[in-house]
C-alpha cells in the first residue's frame, strides 16, 4: 500500500503479539505512526524495538476502568491525535458447556465485550470533535456463525457485531466509519486451547490462516475512499468449511 496512511496516527490493543501486531506492522508499512496498546510491557517493548521510532508503546490494560480513562490523553500526549483506533483485543474460549469454567468466561467476556465497548466509548470523543475517524473491531466468523465448539465465545462475538452495526449508524453523521474484521481460525496463542485433533485436522485441511492475512485485510478497509464504509469483512481459510 506504500503511504496510503502517510499523516495518520492509528492506536491498536492486544498489539504485542498475533493479529494485533500484525496489524500494527502493516499500519506502519502504510506510512502510520502506531501506538501499540497492550497490557504485556515487556513483550509491547519488544515489538515497538523491532518496529521502529514510528511504533509507540503504550501499556494500558483494557479490562481495567481507570487504565482506560487514561488511553486517549497518553496516545494524544505521544502522536498528537488519534485517526484509527483498531479494537482488537481478546480472548477464547471453546468447549462444551457442561465442562466449561464460568469464571473463564467471565474474564473472556469481559475483555471480548466490556473492553471492547469502554475503549471505543474512550476515543469517540475526539473522533466526534475532529469530525474523522476509522474504527475497526476484530470480531470473528463466529459472530455470525454459531460455532459449535465454541458457544460462549460465539456469544461474545455476537454481542461485537451488534454493537458494531449500532454505533457504526450513531456516528456516520460525524464522518466516522466503523467495521468489523471477522476472521476465521488464525494461528496465534488464542487457539492454543483447542484439542490437539482439532488443531492437527486444521493444519492438515488448510482451515488456518496466518495473522497478517487478517492485517491486509484490516488494511483494506482503512484505505477505501472516505465514501465507502466496510461494515463487515469476512476473511476465511480456503479449508474451512463454515
Amino acid at each position: 500500500m506504500g503511504s496510503s496512511l502517510l499523516g495518520k496516527v492509528a492506536a491498536v490493543t492486544g498489539a504485542a503479539s498475533g493479529i494485533g501486531l500484525e496489524c500494527a506492522r502493516a499500519m506502519l508499512d502504510a506510512g502510520a505512526r502506531v501506538v501499540l496498546v497492550d497490557r504485556a510491557e515487556h513483550a509491547l517493548r519488544e515489538a515497538c524495538a523491532a518496529l521502529g521510532d514510528a511504533a509507540i508503546p503504550l501499556v494500558v490494560d483494557v479490562t481495567d476502568a481507570a487504565s482506560v480513562e487514561k488511553m486517549l490523553p497518553a496516545i494524544v500526549d505521544r502522536a498528537g491525535q488519534l485517526d484509527i483506533f483498531h479494537a482488537n483485543a481478546g480472548a477464547y474460549v471453546g468447549g462444551e458447556v457442561v465442562d466449561g469454567d464460568p469464571d473463564a468466561w467471565d474474564r473472556m467476556l469481559n475483555l471480548n465485550i466490556n473492553a471492547v465497548f469502554r475503549s471505543v466509548h474512550a476515543v469517540l470523543p475526539h473522533m466526534i470533535e475532529r469530525r474523522t475517524g476509522d474504527i475497526i473491531v476484530t470480531s470473528s466468523i463466529a459472530g455470525v456463525v454459531p460455532v459449535v465448539h465454541e458457544p460462549i465465545y460465539t456469544a461474545s462475538k455476537h454481542a461485537v457485531q451488534a454493537f458494531v452495526h449500532t454505533v457504526r449508524r450513531q456516528v456516520a453523521k460525524h464522518k466516522i466509519r466503523v467495521g468489523a474484521v471477522l476472521p476465521g481460525p488464525v494461528v496465534t496463542a488464542l487457539i492454543k486451547d483447542w484439542p490437539q485433533d482439532k488443531l492437527d485436522a486444521e493444519l492438515v485441511n488448510g482451515g488456518l490462516m496466518e495473522a497478517s492475512e487478517v492485517a491486509d485485510a484490516v488494511l483494506f478497509m482503512l484505505t477505501r475512499p472516505r465514501n465507502v464504509t466496510i461494515r463487515d469483512l469476512v476473511i476465511l481459510p480456503q479449508g474451512n468449511d463454515l
